[in-house]
């Protein structure tokens, strides 16, 4: 998954890489940090300096066990994650993803999710459920894990407090048994 650059692949479609998110992507990291757009539905608020990037890349993104780093030519355009549950629950994972809003709308997320999808479970065997929440008014992200072969569940009512408020949330999953698109 991690190495693979260049823009285009030889049919001209997208290429990306996934890769880890490191303090050298500050500057890029802030580009879609502090974005309101991008932050919208994002349990995160939006960042407002540079130090605060720095602090959430040193304290949040360096130590968890799955972030990486959504690349065009290696550059960060955006990031996703996985996180994993303890104990009974250590079956599943939960998918997070943020994509910078000027690529919003050309397939990468889809792309990126679908990255992560085929080798997440190969990279963690105990793992039989990769989860995605999302908030109910973000229908790009719905449309992104549906394209990326994720089941549309249901919906969570008053299941999440983002931004002040009580929202709904969408849940999405992607069993190890699935098909791998």
């Amino acid at each position: 998954m991690e190495g693979t650059g260049g823009k285009h692949g030889q049919d001209g479609s997208l290429e990306l890489s996934l890769r880890p998110l490191d303090l050298s992507d500050i500057d890029d990291f802030m580009v879609w940090a502090t974005d309101d757009k991008v932050s919208r539905f994002c349990t995160w608020d939006t960042h407002t300096s540079k130090e605060a990037g720095i602090d959430f890349i040193e304290n949040t993104v360096i130590p968890h066990p799955w972030f990486r780093a959504i690349c065009l030519d290696n550059k960060a355009i955006g990031a996703i994650s996985v996180s994993a549950n303890n104990g009974s629950d250590r079956c599943r994972g939960e998918l997070g993803y943020v994509l910078a809003f000027k690529y919003w709308g050309k397939g990468i997320a889809t792309k990126a999710v679908k990255m992560v999808a085929s080798t997440i479970f190969k990279e963690w065997p105990h793992l039989e459920r990769l989860e995605a929440l999302v908030d109910v008014e973000n229908g790009g992200s719905q449309r992104v894990l549906e394209k990326a072969g994720f089941q549309r569940e249901g919906v969570l009512r008053k299941f999440r407090i983002r931004k002040g408020r009580t929202r709904d949330t969408v849940i999405y999953s992607l069993l190890s048994i699935d098909p791998q698109s």
